[in-house]
């Protein structure tokens, strides 16, 4: 029995809904072996209108952690997430230069969910500079694909088809737009770009709040389907029904959020009795 690694360098979401708790849930449900180097530790205090604490990790331990999983040889793909600090974002480029990797999917996390802001600009530069120009693939929601683009706010598909050709000029041989249910429309809309033809995804929108980690979900459901062979547009295809599911079924963790069920797509609730 040959089982597929995965690798997700990413922060520790506390509620574990995203970041690598949902990373490593989703590489489970594909029957793909998850490894995972912390990054951040996030959390969310109650007591202070569920502000966002986002605590790096030191960058050498980035590295002990990195050469800990891949000292096995590489993986069969691996994804990004949170990665803190410029330094962290070099530890990660190091390992993908040192290791050969392959199938590297870059999520350029910039904000946490309920939030708005730059969790760090110099960061956002770092992504654009070190890791696009080494990834198959990158997963840009729509506000993150506006800064690495320049074009600043995105509203339509048409901007989300501007904003995909600037992004792969930067070197990144697919782009994927997390449009989801941010645009104005009765569909939750993702785009792929493959350098030439534009492809879209979209399913009806499902009318929830419970949809914490659904970013992170579909990233790493697309680098486990890179993992188990499939082409870019058969990964973004099967991550989008995965992700849907996942929406379709969430649930309310506590005041602030609800995550989204990453056992739906399987029904892995129903496996065990």
């Amino acid at each position: 029995m040959t089982i597929k690694k995965t690798l997700t360098v990413a922060g520790s979401d506390s509620s574990g809904g995203a970041g690598l708790q949902a990373d490593l849930k989703t590489f489970e449900e594909y029957g793909t072996f998850g490894f995972s180097a912390i990054t951040t530790i996030v959390t969310m205090d109650p007591d202070n209108n569920w502000a966002h604490g986002v605590t790096p990790i030191d960058a050498g331990l980035v590295r002990d952690q990195l050469k800990t999983i891949l000292s096995g040889g590489p993986v069969d793909a691996m994804k990004t997430g949170m990665l803190g600090s410029v330094d962290i974002i070099q530890a990660t480029r190091e390992a993908i230069d040192r290791y050969q990797l392959k199938n590297v999917v870059i999520d350029p996390v910039m904000v946490c969910k309920g939030e708005d802001e730059l969790i760090q600009p110099e960061n956002a530069e770092a992504i654009r500079d070190l890791l696009l120009p080494v990834a198959t693939v990158t997963t840009p929601n729509l506000f993150e694909a506006g800064q690495l683009s320049g074009f600043g706010k995105l509203e339509t598909v048409e901007d989300m088809k501007r904003a995909a050709e600037k992004i792969n000029q930067l070197g990144v041989k697919y782009v994927v737009i997390k449009g989801g249910k941010a645009l104005e429309s009765n569909k939750a809309i993702d785009l792929l770009y493959d350098g030439k033809d534009f492809t879209i995804y979209e399913v009806e929108k499902v009318d929830t709040d419970y949809n914490h980690g659904a970013g992170c979900t579909f990233a790493a459901a697309i680098t486990a389907g890179l993992a188990k062979g499939m082409t870019v547009p058969e990964a973004v295809q099967k991550a989008k029904d995965f992700v849907t599911a996942a929406i379709q079924n969430g649930f309310a963790l506590n005041k602030f959020i609800g995550p989204v069920w990453h056992g739906a797509y399987n029904q892995a609730e129903n496996q065990i009795k």
